[in-house]
């Protein structure tokens, strides 16, 4: 028994060191959002200015301090659906919002004026058992349902929005100055982090300045919250009161510790929150890098002695706020109203569309590790699972089957003869998946690199060119898939005709490649089929 112990081999001991990614006290604009929220500086709604279309209900957001408008859109959307959308009202240029996430053109209800108290606006959307509670001063939004507040938006006054700024060398005239002025010393710009961030060796330059947002919502009656994956946490979301939010930012973490709130492989920017009769959603689109605090307080019953007589029997629910921020764009977030856990997945899956079917094979056993050799290791493994009976579908490759982190291509040493290796799975009806990963190696004979290269399709970095990391291949640069264009270009380079012309592979292979998220086995896209008996 002590032996078996002594041999026992911890998860942790596989954890990655994560002293080399941030965390939240790393983050200059958490920072920035925690130092400078703490200083009470509130929004009120201009309620004069408010615009009813017919597609949303605009009206202005002012903080005084700032004296700086910003304009916010109320969208009624079918379904029980509510869209709130937060901007700078002229911004220096315009903030990235993102495309191509939302399905085609979503329906809009009309949304109806209602008598409301002093200070405030009434908004009514579809049979007017749902409203939203406009509060001017402060800024605040109630979510009423059958007349139940469930959901309250900014009540903890934790609205924050850093507008675009011109850079301090553009700046030619004093106004332009003063405008720009600030009470922070340069040692203070730099620990916030105002024009750029440095961490390790890599110094992240800001071109307009800081740019980050965020916001607070307060979850009436609810204490179990769900979603925002991807974390190797609990199911159910947890308290962040250890300084420890949740990191939605894509990291390619092997040996990620369990029970930890940092980000991994993805980022779904989506979260629900649960009690009994009663489910509600939170949508915040937004793809720069997130943070996401929770906070419950559990119900609680006063006693006499707290309260009073009259107080004894009374009871205060429970609440679970929620506080979003992200480094960059606009606040764009859809309120899911629900009531039901069904109808919530509905409403959420008619804004961003459902999952294609899976093909039958997908749905089997993959065998897939970092790394089979070479022909010799894939036929013994397969042949491993034959003897010992055990069924599966799926061989993977991972990185090591290409010519020096090329994708799209063969090593011809480890693979001379990848038609063969495929026929032998082919023969028991089993399936090759190969991967490719979003990172380019920087080699001007290589194909795909020389092509992405000429026609502008890697990112770019602050000064224009294109931007140059390190990955497995080496020095490497990245698609630019918010593009169409490459997204179009990129897919078509998994057709059979173009990827048999790269790396001539034979006819009739049942082959399958899928795309990594940065070198794992996370799949961003689904499996793209290449060819499958032509």
């Amino acid at each position: 028994m002590e032996s078996a112990e002594k041999e026992e081999i911890s998860v942790e001991d596989e954890a990655v060191d994560k002293s080399i990614f941030k965390d939240c006290s790393k983050i200059a604009f958490y920072r920035r959002q925690k130092q400078l929220l703490s200083k009470k500086s509130t929004y009120q709604a201009l309620l004069d200015s408010v615009t009813i279309g017919k597609d949303s209900a605009r009206f202005q957001i002012i903080n005084e301090p700032a004296k700086v408008p910003l304009l916010a859109e109320v969208c009624g959307i079918e379904g029980n659906i509510f869209r709130l959308k937060i901007n700078e009202e002229i911004p220096l240029k315009p903030r990235y919002e993102v495309p191509d996430v939302l399905t085609s053109k979503l329906t809009t209800v009309r949304l109806t004026s209602c008598p409301g108290d002093t200070g405030s606006l009434v908004l009514a959307s579809g049979k007017g058992d749902l409203k939203c509670h406009i509060m001017a001063n402060p800024f605040k939004v109630d979510l009423v349902s059958e007349e139940e507040v469930v959901m309250s938006i900014n009540s903890l006054g934790q609205l924050y929005f850093e507008q675009l700024q011109i850079p301090p060398k553009q700046r030619t005239t004093k106004k332009n100055e003063e405008d720009a002025s600030t009470d922070t010393t340069q040692e203070n710009q730099e620990e916030l982090g105002l024009w750029e961030e440095k961490f390790e060796n890599f110094v992240d330059v800001k071109v307009n300045g800081p740019a980050s947002i965020g916001l607070d919502f307060s979850l009436h009656g609810f204490e179990h919250l769900y979603g925002i994956p991807q974390h190797a946490e609990s199911h159910q979301l947890k308290n962040t009161s250890d300084g420890d939010a949740y990191r939605l930012y894509n990291l390619d973490v092997y040996g990620y510790k369990i029970h930890d709130k940092m980000g991994i492989y993805g980022s779904v920017p989506y979260l629900l929150a649960h009690k009994l009769g009663r489910t509600l959603g939170i949508f915040w689109l937004n793809a720069s890098e997130t943070l996401v605090e929770i906070k419950t307080e559990p119900a609680v019953k006063y006693t006499l002695t707290q309260m009073g007589p009259v107080a004894a029997k009374q009871k205060v629910g429970s609440r679970t706020d929620v506080h979003w921020m992200s480094e960059s764009g606009i606040i764009d977030v859809f309120l899911l109203t629900g009531p039901t856990p069904s109808d919530v997945f509905k409403q959420y899956s008619y804004l961003t569309g459902t999952q294609a079917m899976p093909p039958l094979f997908s749905l089997g056993y993959h065998q897939c590790r970092w790394n089979y050799e070479d022909e010799q290791d894939v036929k013994a493994v397969d042949a491993g699972f034959d003897e010992h009976n055990i069924p599966y579908d799926v061989m993977w490759l991972d990185i090591e089957h290409t010519e020096g982190k090329r994708y799209f291509t063969w090593d011809k040493k480890r693979f001379p003869n990848p038609k063969r290796m495929q026929d032998l799975l082919r023969s028991k009806k089993r399936k090759l998946v190969v991967i490719s990963d979003p990172h380019i190696k920087i080699d001007p004979n290589y194909s795909v690199y020389a092509k992405a290269k000429e026609q502008g399709f890697f990112v770019r970095n602050h000064e224009g060119g294109d931007f140059e990391g390190v990955c497995w291949p080496g020095l490497s640069s990245y698609l630019d898939f918010t593009n169409p264009k490459v997204r179009e270009w990129y897919s078509s380079l998994f057709t059979f005709s173009v990827y048999q012309a790269r790396s001539k592979p034979c006819r009739r292979m049942p082959f399958i490649m899928a795309t990594g998220s940065t070198g794992n086995f996370t799949i961003s896209m689904a499996f793209i089929r290449c060819c499958v008996d032509r």
